[in-house]
């Protein structure tokens, strides 16, 4: 194979996977200590990998419900203490209106038989923002309720 062709097959795969590992943010970005909650109306989805995401446009009156951290979170099969992050949960310092909502890959959606979020559809999201709230208004979701019903994204369920 010629030089010119082996680049014009590898540079665009190589251009594709830099972009979803620029796109792709590891739980290490995140402030794992303080959990924030959002509840909102989901404004644009993406269902796609290397993890869906969402947009949450949050309501201007956002407050805690007052049974968060009474809500059942389901067991996830890394160790994850979803009562005492729910009894840590505080709304976030900064007002921004839109929020860009991180969830898991595809597979592990699946694997929650979590139904594909609309646009339109109301969901609360717990989850981690950058420490300090820093830089743009990214929420990586640790549960997720949609219809009522919760899901653990960290891991798979347990």
């Amino acid at each position: 194979m010629q030089r010119r062709q082996v680049l014009a097959i590898a540079v665009p795969g190589m251009l594709m996977l830099a972009g979803q590992a620029r796109a792709h943010h590891g739980w290490s970005g995140f402030d794992q200590q303080r959990p924030l909650y959002l509840q909102g109306k989901a404004v644009q989805v993406q269902w796609r990998n290397p993890h869906a995401e969402l947009t949450l446009e949050r309501p201007a009156d956002l407050a805690l419900p007052t049974d968060l951290a009474q809500r059942p979170v389901p067991p996830q099969t890394a160790p994850v203490d979803g009562p005492a992050l729910l009894s840590a949960a505080r709304l976030p310092t900064r007002n921004d209106k839109r929020w860009t909502i991180e969830l898991a890959p595809l597979t592990r959606l699946e694997a929650w038989k979590m139904p594909r979020i609309e646009a339109g559809s109301e969901v609360a999201v717990l989850g981690f923002a950058a420490a300090g709230e820093q830089g743009d208004a990214v929420l990586r979701a640790e549960y997720v309720w949609v219809g009522g019903k919760a899901y653990g994204l960290r891991s798979s369920p347990a």
